[in-house]
This record gives C-alpha cells, structure tokens and sequence, in this order.
C-alpha cells in the first residue's frame, strides 16, 4: 500500500476488490480489515489447514507407483526431458521403483504407501490430485508461487488473500497463523494492508517457551495493563485524527490493539497441556519421532477451532536428491500419525465439514535415480525435481472424499487427465470458502491483482 493512503482511498479500494460483497461489509473492511465478512458465494468451508511438506515429496513412493518402473528398476529408462535440459546426477536415467508397497486404502481404493499406515486409515476422507503441475523446478520460486501464486514477483501469501477475503472468526486472534517455518515471503502481505500478514507462531515444546514473541504481559498486573493500553489508546486517537485518517497509521494501530488482545487470549489457546491423554495420545505428542510435529497439528486444531481463517504448518525435510530409502521413512514416521490424527480430531468434533484441508509440497521428484556422487548403488540413489507432475490431497471443506483425481503417464512424468495448475487450486480453494477467485483484488501499481493472477479455473470435479 502506498504511504499516505487515507480511509477513503482505502475504502475505494477495497470496494474494487470485493465486488459482490454488501455495502455495509465493504465499510466494515475499511474501518476493521479483520471484520468478520459474508463471502460473495455460499461458502462450503469457513477455514482452511495447509500441511507444507517444504522439499518435495515423492509421488511415485506415496501415492502414484507404476508398473513400468517396477519392472524397469535398476535399468535405463528414455529420457522423457529435452536435449539442452540437464539434470545434475540422472545422466543414467536409471528407473528408481516406490520405496514401500503403495496399496489401494479404504472403500475407495486410493492408493496410499505403506510409509503412511496411518493416513491410510482416513483414505475415504481424502481427494488425491495426481496431476498436479507447477512452473518452476528450483525449491525458491517453485515454493513461492505455490504460497503466492507467482515465483518471482513479491506478493501477498494465498492465507493473506484468505483473510483479506473473509476477516477473522474471532477479533481477539490474527485471521492468519503460519507454524514452525517458512520465510517471510510464504505469509507476507506485500501491498495488502500488514493487518493481513501471518502471524508467525513457534512450537512450544514446554510452558517456558513463548509460540509467539512478545506475547507474556510484563505488567505487574492487569489493572496496569489496562492503565497503561487505554493511555495509549488515547494518544493513538490524538494521532490519527492528526493525520486525517492515514490507513497506515490505523493499521498500525490494529495491528497493537490485536497483539494486547491476544497476550490475554492467546495463551490459553496454544496451551495444550489440558487436552485429554486420549488426544494427545492420538496426535502422538511425546512420541520420539511425531511429538513437535504433533503439537504443531494440534495447535492448528485449537486455533481453527477458536477462529482462525488459515493456518498453515511448514515442515521441511522433503528434499531427496540422495538415499531417499533411508530418509524418506523418517519424514513419514513424523508426519503420518499427527496428520491422520488432524482429520481425526477435526471430523470427531464436527468441524471437518468446514474445515478444508490442503496438503502439499511445492513439486514432486521425478521417477529415474539420482546419483550426485556418481558411484553410490542405486539402493543409495535419490530423485530430482519435478514439477510437471507431483501429488497433493485435499480433505474436508466441501472436497469429495475417497477420490483420486487425474493421471500421469506410464512413467510418471506428465499428467495426462485432470492436470492441475496451481493456480487453479487456488481458484478452487477461494471458491470453497465462497469467494470468487476473478472478484477478490487489490489495486496496486496500476492495475488489479489477484491470487491467481490472470490464470485459475476452479475444479469443479472434486467439488462435492
């Protein structure tokens, strides 16, 4: 936003982007970015999770193996890439088989590895993309367009459009929350007012460790906070009614308001420690391998629960170019059982239905070996970067459950049916939580922005 924009300005602004939104939620938008607002649509989820599997996962080890390879193993494959593509380490293009049985699941049948027992078991609730498809094959841009819709330009976070869109459920909390990773540019807002940025929340692994920062009272009790909050509420007021209504400075001011709000608030919300020993048991908090991992899904129960728009874990780990025999079960050991217990939860208490679900890395790995040593045996080969085809899952929030949507070839490499860009999970994902992918922008520089740029057309087919 530029310096000195006034309410009015911003009021028209806004206006622009919200299109079908009433009046009186356009006003609200202006004078309280976090109202809580009526999308455009009907919506069929009210929040969104974002399971971010930073580096890669491999498709063709979890949920799409193919024969071809099986039977190729060990054996030179053609290479499906252009001459002048090199890969660093797959000069050999030795076909590289699933790493553990990958097994049809559930009533449906969608196909789940052997590395995921637990996810397994909720495969009925789960839509599987196999044709998902990206731009970029470095780990930066590829992970920046899946978070922003654009791997170059900085722009705001898809949960920044999110809370832009909707507002928060509960004002005492951010509209958007990002756990345990991710840089700035993953759950920035760029040119959207910064009332809309994540807020960036750490895993507490004891009651010492604070999840956010700044958040314990250092007042020596409540009646100075509020002594000391209303003094400042009333110099704020002084201000900006000094600089006639500069929505920087009133965001600034929100932004304040928010933060002494959640130090009463949130404390409670990320304290886990009176859940049942049932619930945390199911997470497998205290478990060696799953308990931060745990306690980050479980965080992102509590506060969906409580209100929160989006909430988004990253977790990284996913990237191997090398023995992904050896280090891709260890991934899914910390990962399976808090993310099926996720669903679990969700769906136990009622809230799954509203609550949709994203799961994804910002590509896949291709099915051919690669070897970066040049001598290592193939039972110590990785994969590398693909992006014209990987996996991801949506579960909950209107998504049809028990579906496997779309195909790549034999080999694995290129979807055949139901390719899916980006950005058109992007459209998809706005068009569930009621909002239209073409009407939400922001004017900036000119001219209007959105998150799927000019691109994006909703997946209808997974829709339930």
């Amino acid at each position: 936003m530029n310096s000195g924009i006034t309410r009015r300005q911003l009021l028209q602004r806004t206006a622009c982007g919200f299109g079908a939104l009433a009046l009186h939620d356009i006003a609200r938008a202006a004078s309280n970015p976090l109202a809580d607002r009526i999308p455009g649509m009907v919506p069929k989820a009210k929040r969104v999770i974002f399971l971010f599997m930073a580096g890669g996962p491999s498709q063709m080890d979890l949920f799409d193996p193919k024969d071809f390879i099986t039977r190729r193993h060990g054996r030179k494959i053609d290479s499906p890439l252009r001459k002048e593509v090199t890969q660093v380490g797959t000069e050999q293009f030795l076909a590289l088989q699933a790493m553990a049985p990958v097994r049809p699941r559930g009533g449906s049948g969608l196909m789940i590895s052997d590395l995921m027992p637990h996810l397994a078991t909720v495969a009925d609730d789960i839509c599987l993309l196999r044709g998902m498809n990206a731009d970029n094959p470095q780990h930066a841009g590829a992970t920046l367009q899946f978070h922003t819709g654009a791997f170059a330009e900085v722009r705001p976070s898809m949960g920044a459009w999110v809370s832009y869109g909707l507002g928060t459920e509960n004002s005492n909390l951010p509209s958007f929350v990002s756990i345990q990773g991710g840089g700035v540019r993953e759950y920035g807002s760029a040119f959207l007012p910064a009332i809309h940025q994540g807020t960036k929340l750490t895993v507490p692994l004891d009651s010492k460790t604070l999840p956010v920062e700044n958040l314990r009272n250092v007042s020596e009790n409540d009646a100075i906070q509020h002594q000391r909050m209303d003094f400042i509420a009333r110099m704020n007021r002084r201000l900006a009614g000094a600089l006639q209504g500069d929505a920087n400075m009133e965001g600034m001011i929100q932004n304040m308001e928010l933060a002494a709000r959640m130090q009463l608030t949130t404390p409670a919300i990320v304290d886990i420690s009176k859940e049942s020993k049932a619930t945390l048991d199911l997470y497998g908090v205290g478990g060696k391998e799953t308990d931060k991992f745990a306690r980050a899904c479980l965080l992102a129960r509590k506060l969906s629960e409580s209100g929160v728009r989006f909430v988004q874990i990253t977790t990284g780990g996913w990237d191997h170019h090398g023995d992904i025999r050896g280090n891709l079960p260890k991934l899914c050991a910390q990962t399976d059982q808090p993310i099926a217990a996720l669903l679990k939860d969700l769906k136990s208490r009622g809230l799954l239905d509203d609550t949709l679900v994203l799961w994804s890395g910002e590509f896949g790995r291709t099915p051919w070996s690669q070897d970066l040593s040049g001598t290592a045996p193939i039972d110590k080969h990785g994969r590398e970067h693909q992006p014209e085809s990987f996996c991801s899952w949506m579960a909950g929030g209107g998504i049809k459950g028990g579906l496997t949507f779309g195909e790549t070839d034999d080999m694995g490499y290129r979807a055949v049916s139901g390719k899916v860009h980006i950005h058109d999970l992007h459209a998809t994902m706005l068009h569930l939580l009621g909002l239209d992918h073409l009407k939400l922008t922001w004017r900036h520089l000119g001219r209007d922005f959105r998150l799927t740029d000019v691109y994006g057309e909703v997946v209808r087919e997974i829709i339930a």
